[in-house]
């Protein structure tokens, strides 16, 4: 009786070719009628035997079987632990076989992955070093539900797909396989075969922890665990620092472009910790705002274009290293807030479009799954494994990487289907309407999941329409974002103090119009980069008049800003008025700072940052209607506005008077909110800030002359270009 083979041909052939669902079910050892059979395959090798990872000895010699590279092997009971050793000609050497190990991935892992409720998502998923049955080495696993094969490939098997086909875990759509001997710092690529048959573009892992320095793409196994974190005492004081009540100024940076160390090259992590966090804390800015990090193919997205969610950019280096930069900021009293891109994500072949053959993170639709704007994929929020691997991702920063919050980008456009297309460009929802209800519910659960982890971080919504609620809880109907920007205030602000002086009484309102809503969100008032590129010009070259009125615009402007209702957001550069508009190539103009105009901008800055946080009055009721009282709001002929800042009870108010014109303003009298003894505490025009030092007001007492309706007042000497503020005195 001829004894049938130990593989079948055409599943050898399978195998030789890389295109089988699951070697797993025939290399390694099997039960086989009372014995067992072992398989291996190793494409190059002429013979391969079984050798103890003991001692070394052989246990078997494996026969040729069935196509090049595999062998097989009848034995009467399975083997003790093994290696591969294989000869080629003269050339011997060994491996660990793959094959010989079981699952690292639990029924339980797979059940709430293909539930979407996996909230410890990049615990399982991509590359963890580990020991696996006793040996060392990197756990893969991918989701790629329509995929055919999938072998992870990298320098430790030459890049051939052929070598650690990996294990598909059923209906989760989860490939995973432990490859021994691969350690941390190990490059690696997904190849997937797609259900056609097509082996796609090797993919970088989408839950990789780490990537090369662009242009190269491929993945880099890191070691998250083991981290001493030593920021206790920053995270048990957070939730103060972060609430609605809080002073909340934040510096935005792109982190390349802030500094440059020689040869232009971006500074590292560690440099980041050794100079812009001093450099912050100098400021008296509470947090940096991180333009993305995520790891991103192209410098000119400036991370808003992410490949790897879950890596650092390597451009500032490892992961560790990152985490060294978030330790530096908490030692320093500042929390860091990065930007996140749960929008859309670039089309690399490298990337996670069509990432098993199908569109699988996107929509299958144009119209539903492409931006125009931007000539991105839009991920399908329906999806809940997407929606998983999202959320995952915002909890994966705060957890794993101890940051204090997240600022999503471009949120408008993720709640209209028909954003930035034209009629016919868009597929209505299931009620007709334009709303994209997929990505409402995304961001609802997003923030209730955030929120319910750790009350003490913050999300922030860039959010540009009226969309009630963005800031209000989930369970009040909101879209339960902890802070929203407020893109009309800047819109309309900025357009009025752009204006020529003399035009300005005609745009009064543009001032005063964001007090009507101003109370309807929990907001931040953001100048930030966007509004200093894309021929936008600077800051300072939006302000009217010759140099010196410029700088005084810049100065009244800035004096409003941090005196009006709200948390503060500044993109780097502004602090001094850098006259160049923002270049995400080069350096900040630190030489600028030479210049005493700029010099003085600079110090207002840090003065208001400190004013803000020391004087309850301009905080802690930044997102309270009863915390804002005007004063002077019609005064449109003089360019002028007076307001009453309030804290808690017991605060001491805070009144403030402006003149937007470069006439001065002699004798005005203006209402005070209380009789008392006012003391002058800002004054934008002091020469200590470029300013001419037009007659400083000395603390003076109210009269009891009536004035804008209340019954005592002030009369007051208004610089030209200035602002000026008061306490009252206890």
């Amino acid at each position: 009786m001829t004894q049938a083979p130990l593989i079948d041909p055409a599943q050898a052939a399978r195998i030789a070719a890389a295109d089988v669902p699951d070697a797993f079910a025939t290399l390694g050892a099997h039960p086989d009628d009372g014995a067992w059979v072992v398989r291996a395959h190793v494409p190059g090798a002429e013979a391969v035997a079984l050798a103890g990872r003991d001692g070394g000895a052989e246990i078997a010699t494996l026969e040729p079987a069935g196509a090049p590279g595999l062998f097989a092997a009848r034995l009467a009971e399975r083997p003790a632990p093994w290696r591969l050793r294989a000869r080629r000609g003269g050339d011997v050497w060994e491996i660990e076989d793959p094959y010989q190990f079981g699952p690292v991935l639990g029924a339980q892992d797979e059940h709430y992955i293909s539930e979407g409720a996996h909230m410890r998502l990049w615990e399982r998923l991509g590359a963890h070093p580990t020991t696996h049955e006793g040996v060392a080495g990197v756990a893969f696993a991918v989701w790629a539900p329509s995929a055919r094969r999938v072998s992870v490939v990298g320098a430790f098997n030459d890049w051939d797909g052929r070598r650690h086909l990996m294990r598909p875990r059923g209906a989760s759509g989860i490939w995973e396989i432990f490859a021994p001997g691969v350690e941390a710092g190990a490059l690696y690529k997904y190849e997937i075969m797609a259900a056609d048959g097509r082996v796609l573009p090797l993919k970088a892992d989408p839950v990789g922890f780490g990537s090369e320095h662009p242009p190269a793409t491929a993945s880099i196994v890191r070691d998250l665990s083991g981290r001493d974190w030593r920021d206790g005492e920053w995270l048990a004081a957070r939730a103060a620092r972060q609430r609605r009540d809080a002073p909340i100024s934040i510096y935005e940076t792109h982190l390349p472009s802030w500094r440059r160390a020689e040869n232009n090259r971006p500074l590292s992590y560690h440099e980041l910790a050794d100079q812009l966090v001093p450099y912050v804390r100098d400021m008296g800015f509470t947090h940096i705002e991180a333009l993305p990090v995520s790891e991103y193919p192209f410098d000119g997205s400036w991370g808003y274009q992410p490949v790897g969610l879950y890596a650092p950019t390597i451009r500032h280096g490892a992961p560790g290293e990152f985490r060294d930069f978030v330790e530096a900021c908490h030692a320093a009293g500042i929390g860091l807030i990065l930007d996140w891109v749960p929008a859309h994500f670039p089309v690399d072949p490298h990337g996670l479009a069509m990432f098993d053959g199908q569109a699988l993170y996107e929509h299958a639709d144009p119209r539903e799954g492409f931006h125009p704007d931007w000539n991105t994929a839009i991920y399908n929020y329906g999806r809940r494994e997407v929606s998983n691997f999202l959320i995952a991702n915002a909890l994966y920063w705060l957890k794993e990487h101890h940051v204090d919050g997240l600022r999503v980008d471009a949120v408008a456009s993720m709640l209209y289907r028909d954003y930035s297309r034209k009629e016919g460009e868009w597929i209505p929802n299931r009620y007709g309407g334009r709303e994209n209800l997929e990505a409402v519910e995304f961001i609802r659960r997003m923030n209730q999941t955030v929120y319910g982890e750790d009350a003490s971080v913050m999300t922030v919504a860039e959010e540009s329409t009226a969309w009630p609620g963005v800031s209000k809880p989930v369970d009040a109907g909101g879209l339960g974002f902890g802070y929203k920007w407020n893109m009309g205030w800047m819109h309309d602000t900025l357009t009025y103090i752009g204006k020529d002086p003399i035009h300005r009484r005609h745009h009064h309102h543009q001032m005063t119009f964001g007090l009507v809503y101003a109370f309807s969100e929990n907001f931040i008032l953001p100048l930030s980069h966007d509004e200093v590129v894309h021929g936008k010009g600077s800051m300072y070259a939006r302000m009217p008049g010759d140099e010196w009125q410029r700088f005084a615009n810049l100065r009244a402007y800035y004096g409003f800003m941090w005196t009006h209702p709200g948390k503060k957001l500044m993109f780097m550069g502004l602090e001094w008025g850098q006259r160049a508009e923002w270049n995400a190539d080069a350096a900040l103009d630190w030489a600028a700072l030479d210049n005493p105009l700029h010099k003085g901008v600079q110090t207002l800055i840090r003065d208001l940052n400190r004013l803000y946080r020391e004087t309850p009055a301009l905080h802690a009721k930044d997102c309270e209607s009863d915390g804002f009282q005007w004063i002077e709001a019609d005064a449109a002929d003089q360019s002028l506005y007076a307001w009453a800042r309030f804290g808690a009870a017991g605060d001491a108010p805070v009144l403030i008077a402006a003149n937007f014109t470069p006439v001065p303003r002699e004798g005005v009298r203006i209402g005070v909110p209380a009789p008392g003894r006012w003391r002058e505490v800002l004054n934008t025009d002091a020469v200590a800030y470029g300013g001419s030092g037009y007659r400083p007001n000395s603390a003076r007492d109210s009269e009891a002359v009536a004035a804008q309706g209340r019954e005592h007042s002030l009369t007051l000497d208004l610089p030209p270009l200035g602002l000026t503020a008061f306490v009252l005195e206890k």
